[in-house]
């Protein structure tokens, strides 16, 4: 299934698409101080644990005039099928795709597929405190903001 904007395109996330995003991945300081080295085996058990767990639904990130590049991932996990929630998650491979607006499109178009299509009426998110850029476009997709642990801060989006 390919989920298509204006500027990006969301794809099935393949094992090879992974390993790619995370060949070119740089850790983001707003949202960890550690820094990224790739490795092969750690990748593909990443890849087996999370994207293949069928709580999740993962795609790819694609700027739509280069669909061969992956330039992120994003993914709703955590979905409670009798609840009818989930919660979103994503990350850009690196800083030179922040700022173009690839990330709230992606937001946009995979809160539309978890309602539209997997039928979730709240989607949750959780943002660490110093990414001030993921908690206003968190505001601006509509979430609400519900509180802060030591960690995180936590948001709520509601079908209304």
């Amino acid at each position: 299934m390919v989920l298509q904007g204006e500027k990006i395109m969301l794809v099935p996330y393949t094992i090879e698409r992974c390993h790619a995003f995370y060949k070119d991945y740089v850790a983001d300081p707003a949202m960890t101080y550690d820094t990224f080295n790739y490795d092969k085996e750690k990748v593909d058990r990443y890849y087996h644990s999370k994207v293949l767990d069928t709580s999740r639904f993962f795609f790819g990130i694609c700027h739509i005039d280069d669909i061969d590049k992956t330039i992120g991932e994003i993914q709703i996990k955590r979905i409670d099928k009798e609840k009818l929630c989930g919660t979103l998650s994503i990350h850009l491979v690196n800083d030179a795709f922040k700022g173009n607006g690839y990330g709230i499109e992606a937001q946009r178009l995979l809160i539309d597929y978890a309602i539209n299509t997997l039928g979730l009426k709240i989607i949750y998110a959780d943002v660490v405190h110093r990414n001030h850029r993921s908690k206003h476009i968190l505001e601006k997709l509509g979430f609400e903001y519900l509180y802060d642990d030591d960690a995180l801060a936590y948001y709520k989006f509601s079908i209304k």
